[in-house]
C-alpha cells in the first residue's frame, strides 16, 4: 500500500524518523505533553494542599480536569495561579523550617559547652563512660 502511495503522490516513504523536520517536530510535541502533565499534576497538588477550598469544589474541579482537561487547567492557572504559588511557597517554607529543626534536634546544636560538660558529668557519675571518656567530651566542648 505505501509502494502505492510513494508512486501515486511522489513522496518517498522514509520510515518513521523519515526527515529531520519529522524528529523535530515529535519532540515538539513530547515537550508540550511534558509540559501539559506537569502542569496538570501541579493543580492536582495544589488542589489538595488548598484547605480552605470546600470539598465539594475539589470535585467540581477534579471532574473538569477529567472531561476538558485543557481548557479546565488554563481557566485554573489563570483564576488561582496567584494562590497557588503562594500556597506552594508557604509549604515550602514549613518543610525547610521542619528540616531545619530536625537537623539542629539530631546535631545537638545549640547546648552550652557547660551543659554538654554536665550531660557528661552525669554519665561518668552513672558510670556509662569512663574518665578518659569524659576528658575527651570536656576538651570537645570547650574547644
Amino acid at each position: 500500500m505505501r509502494i502505492i502511495e510513494a508512486v501515486t503522490t511522489g513522496y518517498e516513504y522514509q520510515g518513521f524518523w523519515g526527515s529531520f523536520w519529522d524528529i523535530i517536530w515529535w519532540f515538539l510535541w513530547i515537550f508540550f505533553f511534558m509540559a501539559y502533565l506537569f502542569a496538570l499534576f501541579a493543580v492536582i497538588a495544589d488542589l489538595f494542599r488548598d484547605h480552605k477550598l470546600n470539598g465539594w469544589l475539589k470535585a467540581v474541579w477534579i471532574i473538569f480536569l477529567i472531561f476538558v482537561p485543557f481548557l479546565t487547567l488554563l481557566v485554573y492557572l489563570i483564576a488561582r495561579g496567584n494562590g497557588m504559588a503562594k500556597r506552594s511557597a508557604k509549604e515550602a517554607s514549613e518543610l525547610q523550617s521542619a528540616q531545619d529543626a530536625y537537623i539542629k534536634s539530631v546535631a545537638g546544636a545549640g547546648a552550652s559547652p557547660a551543659e554538654e560538660i554536665a550531660k557528661a558529668k552525669g554519665l561518668l557519675d552513672a558510670g556509662t563512660i569512663t574518665q578518659a571518656e569524659y576528658d575527651a567530651l570536656k576538651a570537645k566542648a570547650l574547644s
